[in-house]
């Protein structure tokens, strides 16, 4: 490789590294390094979302589990979007103030604003409470990221809040994030 294709191929490998493995918010969270995860029973990462989670399914909620929680964490929050929709991105779901210690969402999280434990859930991009699951156009596949959120303190927000206003409401409270993508097609 000659000295001047060095530079580009780098250009390259950094655009295409910043596209994959950007940051889900345009916060930046407190700890650099962390080993919190994200995972679900129901698909393992970069896989077919399974139809009951869909909009031509059940249209439930998977069930998510997480570990490696930031010992400062006392609140967590969690989006899953799509950015490949048609329209820009689409929310599917947003919920917070999930209590700490957790360790999970089971399947099938119900529609309600607030749930028994204290945690809430905000409006997705159908104007509806909780989750909604994947109906994209017929076409290529979409990608579905969850991400997790751990927080420093518990948000407050009224039920009903909306992604833009949940993420304003993280801005100084990030410790650090974990995402599970899922995949899916009609």
């Amino acid at each position: 490789m000659t000295v001047l294709a060095v530079p580009a191929a780098l250009a390259v490998i950094t655009l295409t590294l910043g596209q994959c493995g950007a940051a889900p918010t345009d916060i930046k969270p407190k700890l650099r390094v962390s080993t919190m995860r994200i995972s679900s029973s129901a698909f393992q990462e970069g896989e077919r979302i399974p139809r009951q989670y869909t909009g031509d399914g059940q249209d439930v909620s998977p069930p998510l589990t997480w570990t490696g929680l930031p010992e400062q964490c006392k609140g967590l929050a969690l989006i899953c979007d799509d950015p490949d929709a048609p329209v820009g991105t689409w929310v599917h779901w947003v919920a917070y103030d999930l209590p700490v210690p957790s360790e999970g969402l089971k399947e099938a999280v119900p529609k309600e604003p607030e749930l028994p434990d204290g945690s809430k859930q905000g409006v997705n991009s159908w104007r509806k409470t909780g989750y909604g699951g994947p109906a994209p156009p017929p076409g290529k596949a979409h990608r579905y990221f969850f991400k997790l959120y751990a927080l420093d303190a518990p948000l407050g927000l009224k039920p009903g809040a909306t992604k833009e206003q949940l993420i304003a409401a993280m801005k100084d409270h990030l410790l650090a994030e974990a995402q599970l993508l899922g995949t899916y097609s009609r």
